[in-house]
């Protein structure tokens, strides 16, 4: 069964385990963030929210550059209107804040898969997955300041992942790092050889498709509530969630699962 969206820019697929890969194939446009590629990529999350045939998402690109970020000349051209483009720069930002929010958002675990060149909001859209993996020759920046324009949008993804002074360093000096330092501090979650990216990616993907749907919609909506709280705050909300968790039909039946030594068979309520 696949997604509706399913065109030149934007190719979908569902495996048996339930891991609908979304891949970026705008090769001749850097897999840029246009206007078309967000809405199409905000079209396949959506759908994928209430599909219980998916369990995992994997956003993954064609060819040598992952997403450069926002199409430049589309914003360009926006400065022809009346406003010099104040406007139409607000819809373009609003869409991928959406997008970016939707994967936090989104039920289902979300993984990045780099192979090639994430810049500006292709950085944000990798530093918004739950988790990430990419190839020892992918690179990454938030090159902005080089043009004039500071990457406010992807800062808000980047320093949610890395130290102050690490996100910092990117945003200020808009070089590119490779994808050893981008484990060393934390951007994605490992650097693998180029010929082992989509295999670790898949393995990620099958173990966690494996687990309790309800579990995991618990658990990520929980993580990413807390993590500003206080850690009073944090933990009375935590508790609480552990408490509805455990009066969860899958929860009753892992621990007795557990305790009788056999694998779970999940009801994902």
């Amino acid at each position: 069964m696949n997604i509706s969206i399913n065109n030149e820019i934007l190719k979908t697929k569902i495996n048996e385990d339930g891991i609908f890969r979304l891949t970026l194939s705008n090769q001749h446009n850097h897999n840029a963030l246009s206007e078309e590629m967000m809405s199409n990529i905000q079209v396949a999350l959506d759908e994928s929210i209430n599909n219980k045939k998916i369990r995992v998402v994997i956003i993954s690109a064609d060819g040598p550059t992952f997403s450069a970020g926002h199409d430049l000349k589309e914003l360009t051209e926006g400065r022809e209107n009346p406003d010099k483009g104040r406007e139409y720069f607000k819809k373009v930002m609003a869409k991928c804040s959406k997008l970016m929010q939707t994967i936090v958002n989104n039920p289902k675990p979300v993984i990045a898969e780099v192979d090639g060149i994430a810049t500006a909001a292709g950085c944000q859209l990798v530093a918004s997955c739950d988790l990430a993996y990419a190839s020892k020759s992918a690179t990454f920046a938030t090159p902005g300041v080089n043009i004039g324009l500071f990457c406010s949008t992807p800062m808000v993804a980047v320093s949610r992942n890395i130290s102050n002074k690490h996100s910092m360093e990117m945003l200020l000096t808009g070089d590119l790092i490779s994808a050893d330092k981008a484990e060393k501090i934390g951007l994605i979650n490992k650097a693998v050889d180029d010929s082992s990216l989509k295999k670790q990616t898949l393995e990620a993907a099958k173990k966690i498709s494996k687990k309790s749907a309800m579990t995991l919609k618990i658990g990520k909506e929980a993580f990413y509530r807390q993590i500003d709280m206080t850690l009073s705050d944090a933990y009375d909300y935590a508790s609480n969630i552990m408490v509805e968790n455990m009066l969860k039909l899958d929860a009753e039946e892992g621990i007795g699962a557990f305790i009788e030594k056999r694998k779970p068979n999940w009801q994902d309520k």
